[in-house]
Formats: structure tokens, sequence, C-alpha cells
């Protein structure tokens, strides 16, 4: 049997910028992506602290080292500046070998969404 577990996530990061004007995702700090295990492309689910919203999409990397984190196109309508989120990717794996899984789970610094 398959299932799907959380594989990675990044707590609580504030919002950077919105740009409604850009063709979608997210863009997300080079160093978080990496200390998260995210990769470019990689779907994943945002939520929304402030407001409550739960949506879908895709990672752009952003400038190593920036805390940037900006959501684009309609994603952008979801948050405001300055929220806080919670970014989340799962991986289907077996029931057996999601036993022993170990996701990577990262709580940057909020005030300026660097690892401390």
């Amino acid at each position: 049997m398959q299932i799907e577990v959380v594989k990675s996530k990044i707590h609580r990061v504030k919002v950077t910028g919105a740009d409604l004007n850009y063709i979608g995702s997210i863009t997300i700090d080079e160093t978080l992506m990496d200390a998260s295990n995210i990769i470019e492309g990689e779907k994943v689910s945002i939520v929304n602290v402030n407001n409550g919203e739960r949506f879908e999409t895709y990672v752009i990397k952003g400038i190593r080292n920036s805390g940037e984190i900006t959501l684009n196109g309609p994603a952008a309508r979801k948050v405001q500046k300055g929220d806080v989120i919670i970014i989340m990717s799962y991986a289907r794996m077996d029931f057996e070998e999601a036993k022993k899984f170990k996701p990577w789970m990262i709580f940057p610094n909020e005030a300026d969404n660097t690892l401390t």
C-alpha cells in the first residue's frame, strides 16, 4: 500500500512580496529550499496563518540568503506582504517505509526568514 506523507516543511515564514502579474508560483530563498529539501518546480501546499487560505503551487528558486518568499500570479491574491505562511511538500511511499521516514522540517527566523 502507498500513502502520502509530508516530505518537507518550512514552518512560519513571512511573505516578502506578492506579484499578481507574474506567471505563477512561489519564489523561495534558495537557502531555505536546500535546508528543507525542496527543489525548483516541486509542487507545494501553502497555508496562510493570517487568513486561513490553503492552496497549491510550484516552486521557483529565489536568491540565496535573500529571505525572499514571494507569491506570484493568482496565488498573490491569497496573501499580503507580511503574512505568515507554512510551506509543505509531500511524497508518496510504501506504508512500511513511511513509518521510518523523517521529513525535512525547518523553522526559520520569522522576522527575516533566515535560518538561525
